[in-house]
């Protein structure tokens, strides 16, 4: 039963919250005025009564006048205008409590129509953000509530979920191009797959069988890289399972040696200048991360081109800066998404699948850091991480 009294809207709740409050104000004002009004009005209208109807000083009490008294004429006329003066002051309250108690019946009506009205001005914008939320869809992710009003937490409550849908926006159209990247980088090494092991049957030549041999375990490497570099891309999404202190400058070091053979082969100078750099983070994907920033900075680089790497404890970066060939400016944020290139693949030897500097800025996002780069003048990129 005490449940059906509660309101079950908030608009409803509000309205009773405002009504209530200007009702109790009411009630508060008109006891004032009652107790401010009834404080001393019998002396008022005594004394006024006294300037019209000389006489002598009025008793504050009819018991006060001695009963003999009575009779005497002078005593009896104070008693009638004492008696004069209650009945005056009981008329005049009693009157002021009757317009009081109509006043305060339609103050309480219009009190409840303002805050009936109050509240759905104010939770306007909450029925704009509820009503866009439930058309809200994987098709309209564009639909924004965009309200317009004076700032406010309301406001602020608006833009923000309006920010939130440009961030879900952005986040389904990236799972959106990931998905259909992915479908189309796994199909073609299946489809040249196929296309081999029928040429094979076709054609038993030893020659052509051991070319198509060479060709199946290549494209095999490269699926199992593909594969490989997608399910660390969604491990590093995910965040990091534990965290422990990795020496950065150590984990550079190791991996730069160990593709010092690789750069030899390109006549590409690599050098380093490492400053001892901790973060807490996860081992394996940082040597990922540094793993990726030197493969990518080899393989897109040009013979007896250069390659610096940079971790400064300063400023808490990673630094790699390659030569390579021109970058326009406006194309070097859509590298870090996955499967972009700065020029269509081939499918040569040697490709990689497009995910080298997505993986970078994920896990760089997995320790709370953040993977940035910019187009030399001279070709090639300079790409920086940041750790906290």
């Amino acid at each position: 039963m005490i449940r059906r009294l509660v309101p079950a809207t908030e608009r409803a709740r509000l309205t009773a919250l405002y009504g209530g409050l200007l009702l109790l104000a009411g009630c508060v004002l008109v006891g004032v005025i009652y107790a401010f009004v009834q404080y001393g009005l019998d002396s008022r209208i005594g004394s006024a009564f006294t300037g019209v109807v000389p006489g002598g000083r009025i008793p504050s009490r009819p018991d006060a006048i001695p009963p003999g008294a009575l009779v005497s004429s002078p005593q009896a006329g104070k008693y009638a205008q004492t008696q004069v003066v209650q009945v005056v002051a009981a008329t005049t309250m009693n009157r002021l409590l009757t317009v009081s108690g109509i006043a305060l019946a339609a103050f309480a009506v219009l009190s409840v129509l303002l805050a009936w009205w109050m509240a759905g001005r104010v939770l306007r914008p909450v029925g704009l953000i509820t009503a866009t939320a439930r058309k809200l869809s994987g098709e309209n992710l564009h639909q924004r509530i965009d309200l317009n009003g004076p700032p406010g937490e309301l406001k602020q409550l608006a833009d923000t979920f309006d920010q939130m849908l440009d961030r879900i926006e952005q986040l389904v159209s990236a799972q959106r191009r990931f998905a259909a990247n992915a479908a189309h980088e796994l199909r073609t090494p299946l489809a040249v797959q196929r296309a081999a092991a029928e040429i094979g049957l076709v054609d038993p030549d030893p020659e052509r069988i051991r070319w198509i041999r060479d060709e199946l375990l290549q494209v095999a490497d490269s699926s199992e890289h593909l594969i490989e570099s997608l399910l660390l891309l969604a491990a590093s999404d995910q965040g990091l399972d534990h965290h422990e202190s990795v020496a950065l400058d150590d984990s550079v070091a190791a991996v730069a040696e160990a593709h010092q053979e690789q750069a030899d082969e390109r006549g590409i100078t690599l050098t380093t200048a490492l400053e001892p750099l901790t973060v807490e983070g996860d081992p394996v994907l940082l040597t990922h991360l540094v793993r990726n920033l030197i493969g990518n900075a080899l393989r897109y680089n040009h013979r007896d081109g250069s390659l610096h790497i940079t971790v400064d404890a300063g400023d808490r970066t990673l630094r790699v800066t390659n030569t390579g060939p021109m970058v326009p400016a406006d194309a070097v944020a859509d590298l870090f998404e996955p499967f972009r290139r700065l020029n269509e693949r081939r499918h040569a030897p040697g490709e990689g699948a497009g995910l080298g500097l997505a993986l970078v800025a994920s896990i760089a996002r997995a320790h709370g850091g953040a993977a940035g780069a910019r187009a030399n003048p001279g070709g090639g990129l300079t790409v920086t991480v940041r750790f906290p």
